[in-house]
């Protein structure tokens, strides 16, 4: 593939609202998991709350869309600039021109759960305010953000469980090289909610203490929250010509390749010896031209379940062999639909600062996994980056993400 050009990017999530804290979060190896505190959830384990969501309510002209989901993504579009350099390319290519793809699990959905707590008590109708569309339905997420900016382009939802923030990115590159828009803004937003909550407590999978990735003593995930976006463009127009910012300094980001797999082993288990993962892994290394001795650091998925954890070490053991890797689930809770965004957001961080995030909470890396896991969050020469995400029924994606002085290298021998 054609690589493509990280224009602009942030992160928010419990580690912190922006690039800034997300960094400084990931430098000094703290995360934010706290006890779970959230309305009605009377459950023994740990969160990775945004703090004052509720306190910042959808601008005025938006306000159909109201909900915790949207109101999460409005403060993770307005750190770091992100919306100034939207509104800079909508204006540059037109606002037909840029698209919208968006990844999340549950979207809005604790606005229907608490319109259900108050549905009328003779018939059961939910209340005459709700409105689904912009706030339960999956694509709402999407069409609150089109709607932020303005867009005109095309806009779309990704929902493929843990996985869609990832999956996105390959929905982006597709529009874009069949010429249909000029730059996409691409993410992943997922709030707390009671569903996830207890949805996943049924399944017997929080951890009642923070979430340990890859330790001998992994006992389940720590449900987090985050909205993380990157605005894409190509390198060079169909002419050939740079793109305005493109490559002005050999720190810019670039996506050199995506993966995708789906396995379909189970509903809700990874296949045991990893084949879907190791599928997008190797797509992704061949879509890029990147060979796997060359990736400096790899983002686990890294749920902190014994199975999940397994499965992907063995995928990650078929391909690479000793290469430093982590998961940064520790910091910031395992924000589903929103994880794949959030940690390649991450990804392009620790290529920027070129700085290796170790993985909090883990203490004792499970030496039947046998991978070169990272304790110390240390500086690092980093010039190709991986980040993982695999989702229920084997949903799987891998983004290759690396610096320009990597393409510089490369194209001029």
């Amino acid at each position: 593939m054609k690589p493509l050009l990280l224009t602009h990017f942030t992160a928010t999530s419990c580690a912190g609202r922006g690039l800034h804290a997300t960094f400084a979060a990931l430098r000094e190896q703290r995360g934010g998991l706290v006890p779970c505190n959230f309305e009605r959830a009377d459950l023994a384990t740990w969160i990775g709350a945004v703090d004052g969501v509720d306190a910042q309510p959808v601008r005025d002209d938006l306000r159909d869309f109201e909900c915790r989901n949207n109101r999460l993504a409005q403060i993770g579009l307005l750190q770091d600039g992100f919306a100034d350099a939207v509104i800079a390319a909508a204006r540059r290519y037109g606002p037909q021109r840029v698209g919208v793809f968006l990844g999340t699990s549950t979207a809005g959905i604790l606005e229907t759960e608490l319109a259900y707590g108050k549905r009328d008590p003779e018939s059961g109708a939910l209340p005459a305010g709700f409105r689904y569309a912009e706030t339960h339905n999956p694509y709402s997420i999407a069409a609150f953000v089109r709607a932020f900016f303005a867009l005109q382009g095309p806009a779309m939802s990704v929902s493929s469980a843990c996985s869609s923030g990832a999956k996105v990115f390959g929905s982006a590159r597709r529009m874009l090289e069949a010429g249909l828009i000029d730059a996409a803004v691409v993410g992943g937003v997922d709030s707390l909610c009671l569903t996830t909550l207890y949805g996943f407590n049924s399944l017997e999978l929080l951890s009642p203490e923070p979430c340990k990735p890859f330790d001998v003593r992994r006992n389940g995930i720590s449900i987090g929250e985050a909205a993380a976006f990157a605005l894409l463009e190509r390198v060079t127009d169909a002419n050939g010509v740079s793109s305005e910012s493109a490559l002005r300094s050999d720190a810019a980001i670039l996506l050199l390749g995506i993966g995708e797999s789906s396995d379909a082993y189970h509903m809700s288990s990874p296949h045991p010896e990893g084949l879907g993962a190791r599928l997008a892994i190797e797509q992704a290394l061949a879509s890029s031209g990147v060979a796997a001795h060359e990736v400096d650091y790899i983002n686990l998925h890294g749920t902190a379940t014994p199975s999940n954890d397994t499965a992907e070490s063995l995928a990650v053991k078929a391909v690479f062999d000793g290469t430093p890797c982590s998961s940064t689930k520790g910091a910031t809770g395992h924000t589903l639909g929103a994880a794949g965004a959030l940690e390649a957001v991450i990804a392009a961080l620790s290529l920027r600062e070129q700085w290796l995030p170790a993985g909090i909470n883990t203490t004792q890396p499970d030496p039947q996994l046998a991978l070169n896991y990272q304790l110390e969050s240390r500086p690092a020469k980093l010039r190709t980056v991986m980040s993982n995400s695999f989702g229920f029924g084997g949903t799987n994606c891998s983004l290759l993400f690396g610096r320009a002085d990597y393409l510089n290298q490369d194209t001029s021998q």
